[in-house]
């Protein structure tokens, strides 16, 4: 097959989705493309989310989200038994078509993309819940955007790394030898390595996805992080880059950076602060660690979302 009839092919490669009305939107450069399926009639192939990402014959996306109502997907019902009132789900996908658990920026475009459609009511202060693969996740209306209870985050070894401070290695293209580095879950997998201070975040090629050793078995995130300087005993502030599985570097990543501060919080010992702001490429967010009652400790992650455009697809 020639390189023209295989982009003709995968330009045509939406037909699933012909005639629905998207819009594009990101969080801090992480972009996405959203539709509303409503009734769960018009789920899509890997290659239809390829094709409709795809940067030079598609919209262009890090990833595709899917507006349905919980009570049409199985794992939406399931969360319906404990959470009634979750009744919009988010359904992720890579730019790859694979799916993933959740994103973060994505979880604020997508409840963003609800309220703008007048699917939900959400005025400045009100919370809804709404369904992830993650489980459930609560939004709230800022005056600068939206703040998501991204849950409880954990050590995906556990003791491993709270005794030696990391439980991997990690190389990539700009890293002179391998680097340590601590796996951490905020509902889907990731892994951070620390940079020092005059270590360069610009000097690393993440066109090809970093090696982890060992890899998760179901991949993993792969975040890069050097601490900032501040003045601040309350406020930490970091700088970060990412490749993420399935789509490559990212401007952003929401679940990245709660885990990139959750990693540096931890190596920085007891007296590190609990609220952080991570630079990324495509902007700043906010990440803050929060007592829940149920004795674990929440992530709330806190950031901008921009509407690009609306458009049909044809």
């Amino acid at each position: 097959m020639s390189e023209t009839t295989e982009g003709t092919e995968r330009a045509m490669g939406w037909q699933e989705l012909t005639g629905t009305r998207v819009t594009k939107a990101h969080g801090t450069g992480n972009d996405f493309v959203v539709y509303t399926d409503a009734d769960g009639s018009r789920d899509v192939s890997p290659d239809t989310v390829a094709a409709v990402c795809d940067r030079h014959m598609g919209l262009g996306g890090d990833g595709l989200i899917r507006a349905v109502r919980s009570r049409h997907l199985p794992e939406g019902q399931r969360l319906l038994e404990r959470h009634p009132d979750a009744e919009w789900f988010m359904d992720y996908r890579n730019a790859d078509g694979s799916v993933a658990q959740m994103c973060g920026n994505g979880v604020r475009v997508f409840v963003d993309h609800l309220v703008r459609e007048g699917l939900v009511t959400l005025p400045r202060g009100a919370r809804l819940r709404i369904g992830t693969r993650a489980g459930v996740r609560t939004v709230a209306r800022t005056s600068s955007g939206y703040a998501v209870d991204m849950g409880p985050w954990s050590f995906s070894h556990g003791d491993t790394a709270r005794e030696r401070g990391s439980d991997c290695v990690v190389s990539a293209a700009g890293l002179t030898v391998p680097r340590p580095a601590v796996s951490i879950d905020i509902g889907n997998p990731h892994t951070v390595v620390a940079l020092s201070e005059g270590e360069k975040l610009d000097g690393l090629d993440l066109h090809a996805a970093p090696t982890v050793d060992p890899l998760p078995a179901d991949g993993t995130n792969v975040e890069f992080v050097v601490p900032l300087d501040h003045d601040d005993s309350d406020l930490g502030r970091l700088e970060m880059r990412v490749h993420e599985r399935g789509v490559g570097e990212t401007h952003s990543c929401g679940t990245g950076a709660c885990a990139a501060a959750a990693a540096t919080r931890f190596w920085g010992g007891p007296e590190s602060p609990d609220r952080w702001f991570v630079q990324v490429p495509g902007g700043v967010l906010s990440v803050t660690f929060v007592p829940a009652p149920d004795g674990t400790e929440h992530v709330v992650l806190a950031g901008p979302v921009r509407v690009v455009a609306t458009a049909e697809l044809r």
